[in-house]
């Protein structure tokens, strides 16, 4: 890590308040920078193009006109009262229309739409605003659903994708097309990195939006205590996933946006593959759930198979995942019993 690379930076994080934006935060302050300004969707709706407009007009104001909302995530932001010159303005893009295979079968229109639109309108502005760096962070889903595995950054175009997510995966998707556009024809200093699903503290455990750990903490740890003789999951339980903890994803998202400076894509994950069956007996033995699992096959799979080649994140700016599986299950499942 560049110790002085935050240093006269202010930083905009779309989703900041979210997920993984609490860890982006986090990480972008114990790297030392200090004006880190989180947009909230009631303040900043990044579908609108004249929001958008007004959130860059704020982030680049000096110290005494940026709106307190959008300071409101960190009360050391904007020490200096100089307005910074736009070419120290890093905007990294988490904001997102997500959620599970359910989600995005009930609601593809919006899951297309709105993801699109936020980060085509949002990249576009921040280049004719002057934007210094700008991170666009995209998601596996944007693969094809018959990729070779491990998936590897240059087989994203070699299909179509899986198809209950294939309207998110795709919008996500045309913001490399973005950046690489933006990057030969307006030199634009823009990346696009692909996480694997994450999961951790503070993740979503709401069923109807979940993803699939947290889904499953949930249901495992209701069931637990109900007493439940059987748990149902969906499917057969033979795909296999990749996940990722989140505060390893929010170290690769800062290390990228530091040290990488080019619009091929990088993936972001751990390496691990593990079936949808196995995670589900993991969970369910760490929340205590010692009853019989009944697989719903009248529900889908989702995509066959993922796991990531991540040798192109070691290699461009040395990252690579920390922690273990077992030990990130076990702080998600803590962090949900001590915050229901």
């Amino acid at each position: 890590m560049r110790q002085d690379f935050w240093q006269g930076k202010r930083v905009v994080v779309t989703g900041g308040a979210g997920f993984l934006g609490s860890f982006v935060t986090e990480a972008l302050r114990a790297r030392g920078a200090r004006d880190v300004l989180v947009p909230r969707r009631a303040d900043y709706d990044l579908v609108d193009r004249d929001a958008v407009r007004r959130l860059l007009t704020d982030a680049l104001a000096p110290a005494a006109r940026v709106p307190a909302q959008l300071r409101a995530a960190d009360a050391a932001a904007v020490e200096s009262g100089a307005a910074p010159d736009p070419s120290d303005l890093v905007v990294i893009h988490l904001a997102a229309n997500v959620g599970g295979i359910g989600a995005n079968r009930a609601h593809p229109a919006e899951f297309f739409y709105e993801n699109l639109v936020m980060g085509a309108e949002l990249m576009h502005q921040s280049w004719r605003h002057g934007v210094g760096r700008f991170t666009a962070v995209g998601t596996v889903c944007a693969y094809p659903k018959h990729a070779p595995v491990p998936f590897r950054e240059d087989d994203l175009w070699s299909g179509y994708p899986e198809e209950t997510n294939a309207p998110y995966g795709l919008a996500k998707k045309m913001m490399l097309v973005q950046s690489q556009a933006y990057r030969e024809q307006y030199g634009f200093r823009s990346i696009f990195l692909l996480p694997v699903n994450l999961y951790g503290p503070g993740d979503d455990f709401d069923l109807e939006t979940s993803h699939v750990i947290p889904a499953l903490v949930r249901k495992s740890i209701e069931a637990a205590e109900r007493g439940d003789e059987e748990m149902v999951a969906w499917g057969d339980g033979s795909p296999t996933r990749e996940f990722l903890y989140v505060e390893d994803a929010s170290e690769g998202i800062v290390a990228a946006t530091e040290l990488y400076d080019s619009s091929e894509p990088v993936n972001l994950g751990s390496g691990e593959e593990i079936s949808i069956r196995e995670l589900t007996e993991a969970v369910a033995r760490e929340c205590g759930f010692a009853g019989r699992i009944a697989w719903d096959v009248s529900k889908p799979n989702g995509q066959p198979r993922r796991r990531l080649d991540t040798s192109r994140a070691r290699e461009r700016f040395g990252w690579q995942a920390r922690t273990p599986f077992a030990e990130g299950l076990r702080r998600t499942v803590a962090w949900y019993r001590a915050h229901r």
